[in-house]
């Protein structure tokens, strides 16, 4: 009576075992199936996630050549507003060679007058070969000559280089989106050829800039 009572309970100690055994089997078994599908489900979302930031780039690029082009003045308005303001350019060359006492500003309103003189030429000579008729003055900028014409000394030299570094701040910034996205195929041109020759003029007075600081 009693050897069949322990039997019994050894077969079902092993039968309680082995069913435990396999339940565990199972359930490794299903867990690494399941991480195995979530590392695969998230290397084809992340995958997904890179082709659509591609996507998204590549339209943000094609939007801001778009734009870019869009803003760009048309060839008259911008020959029109390179003659005012290089007709400006001479006139404050001018000034800056009677007024300050410091020699680079001299020699730096020397420059002005003799580069933008030769840049008007050739923008005229580009406007009438497109029937463009230009302004004959200074235009908007008139304000910004009186009030230096009205200085003197060390106030007009501080002046008139704050004035010059961010008029050609300028200058170069729309040179550049010109001589890149023009519609006209000789403003670009010109655009392009003008470039440097601003660029070397902001370079000069900002080093002037420097050193009266």
């Amino acid at each position: 009576m009693n050897r069949s009572f322990i039997y019994a309970g050894c077969m079902a100690a092993v039968t309680a075992l082995a069913v435990a055994c396999g339940t565990t089997s199972t359930n490794v078994n299903v867990t690494s199936n399941a991480n195995h599908a979530n590392a695969n489900y998230s290397n084809s979302n992340s995958s997904m996630t890179g082709s659509a930031s591609n996507t998204i780039g590549n339209a943000a690029n094609s939007v801001s050549n778009t734009v870019g082009s869009m803003t760009t003045p048309s060839p008259e308005s911008f020959l029109s507003d390179v003659v005012e303001g290089g007709t400006t350019e001479v006139e404050l060359g001018k000034l800056a060679q009677t007024k300050s006492k410091n020699p680079d500003i001299k020699k730096f309103g020397q420059m002005l007058v003799e580069d933008h003189s030769k840049a008007n030429a050739d923008a005229k000579s580009l406007a009438a070969k497109k029937n463009i008729n230009l302004p004959t003055g200074m235009g908007s900028h008139q304000s910004t000559y009186d009030k230096l014409k009205g200085l003197s000394g060390d106030d007009f030299d501080k002046e008139f280089v704050e004035a010059m570094v961010d008029d050609h701040e300028k200058d170069v910034s729309t040179f550049q989106k010109e001589s890149q996205n023009s519609s006209d195929p000789d403003v670009k041109a010109f655009a392009a050829k003008t470039l440097p020759v601003l660029q070397k003029h902001l370079d000069t007075v900002k080093g002037i800039q420097s050193k009266m600081k």
